[in-house]
C-alpha cells in the first residue's frame, strides 16, 4: 500500500480511568457503527487486528476497551499499542478518558463498588495506583476526553461529535476558553494565558456581561497586547497544526484561560477561531468551558 493510500480500517483503543465513562463511550461507538470489544487483554490486540484485516470491508471500524480490569493480562499496554501501530496498515488511535479524583470518588460511591486496584486500601489509593499505571499510556494517547463535567448524555454527544467527523482529512481543532480558578483542562494539547490583559470584571458596567457580548469583546480586544497575542498565537499554531496533519493526529484542543473563564478568554478564543478557520485542512469548534459558572 502506498504512503498516500487510506488505511483499510480503523482501530480505536478506548482506555482511561475507571469510572471515567468507558462503558458510555463503547455504547456511543456502537451507535456509530463501530464493532466494540470490551475488556480485551492487551495480548489480544494483534490477533483482533489480524482478524479485521482478513475481514476487510466487513469490519471497517473496531473499538476495543482495554483497562486495569484485565488484571495480570493488562501488561505493558503502551508497548502493545506501539507494536500494533508498527505491524498493521490500519489507523490505530488511543482514546483516553480522564476525570478528577473528586469526581471518580463520587461516582464509585454512587454505584457502591470498589475500585479495581483498591484492594484492602482506600478508594483514593486505588485511583492513585491506576493513574501511575496508566501514565505512559495517557502520554501516548491521540485523544483525551475529560469527563469530569459531563453526564452520560453529554459524553455520548462528545464521542459522536469527534468520530462522526472522521471523513474529514485534516485536524479537528477545539478552541476552548476556561478559568484558571476552576483548574486546567486535562485534555488540552496547548494552553495560553490571557490574564495579562485588564479584567472587565472590575468594570461595573461589564461585570455582568461575557466575552460573547460586543461591549466586553471590544473592551478586551482594544487592550494593549491583545491583538498582538492573537496574531502571534495563530502564527505559532499554524506550523503545529500542519505537523499534526503529517503525524496523522486528527484532534487538537487549544485552551485559552483567564481568571474565571467569562470575559477575556471567551473574547480572545472567538477572535482566534476566525484566524484558525482560515488555515488549510483545519476544522474549528469553540467551547467555552466555564461560561455560566459564576
Amino acid at each position: 500500500m502506498s504512503d498516500s493510500a487510506p488505511p483499510q480500517h480503523d482501530v480505536l483503543i478506548v482506555t482511561g480511568m475507571s469510572g471515567a465513562g468507558r462503558s458510555t463511550v463503547g455504547k456511543a461507538l456502537e451507535d456509530l457503527g463501530w464493532y466494540v470489544v470490551d475488556n480485551l487483554p492487551t495480548q489480544m490486540l494483534g490477533p483482533l487486528t489480524d482478524l479485521a484485516d482478513r475481514a476487510g470491508e466487513s469490519i471497517p471500524k473496531i473499538a476495543t476497551v482495554v483497562d486495569v480490569r484485565g488484571g495480570r493480562f493488562f501488561t505493558a499496554p503502551e508497548a502493545a499499542v506501539q507494536s500494533l501501530r508498527e505491524s498493521t496498515s490500519a489507523r490505530v488511535r488511543v482514546l483516553f478518558l480522564e476525570a478528577t479524583d473528586q469526581v471518580l470518588v463520587r461516582r464509585f460511591e454512587q454505584v457502591r463498588r470498589p475500585h479495581p486496584l483498591q484492594g484492602e486500601d482506600t478508594l483514593l489509593d486505588g485511583i492513585a495506583r491506576e493513574r501511575a499505571r496508566l501514565r505512559s499510556l495517557r502520554e501516548a494517547s491521540d485523544i483525551i476526553i475529560d469527563t469530569s463535567d459531563l453526564n452520560i448524555h453529554q459524553l455520548a454527544k462528545a464521542v459522536t461529535d469527534k468520530f462522526a467527523e472522521d471523513h474529514f482529512i485534516g485536524v479537528q481543532v477545539t478552541l476552548m476558553s476556561f478559568g484558571f480558578k476552576y483548574g486546567l483542562p486535562a485534555d488540552a494539547d496547548m494552553v495560553g494565558d490571557v490574564r495579562f490583559l485588564p479584567n472587565p470584571y472590575w468594570v461595573p458596567e461589564l461585570r455582568g456581561h461575557t466575552g460573547l457580548d460586543a461591549d466586553v469583546s471590544e473592551y478586551v480586544l482594544e487592550q494593549r497586547g491583545a491583538r498582538e497575542f492573537i496574531d502571534r498565537y495563530a502564527a505559532v499554531l499554524e506550523p503545529v497544526l500542519s505537523g499534526y496533519q503529517r503525524e496523522n493526529k486528527r484532534h487538537a484542543t487549544i485552551a485559552i484561560g483567564c481568571t474565571g473563564g467569562k470575559h477575556r478568554s471567551v473574547a480572545i478564543v472567538a477572535e482566534l477561531a476566525s484566524l484558525v478557520r482560515g488555515m488549510p485542512n483545519v476544522a474549528v469548534r469553540v467551547k467555552n468551558r466555564d461560561l455560566g459558572r459564576e
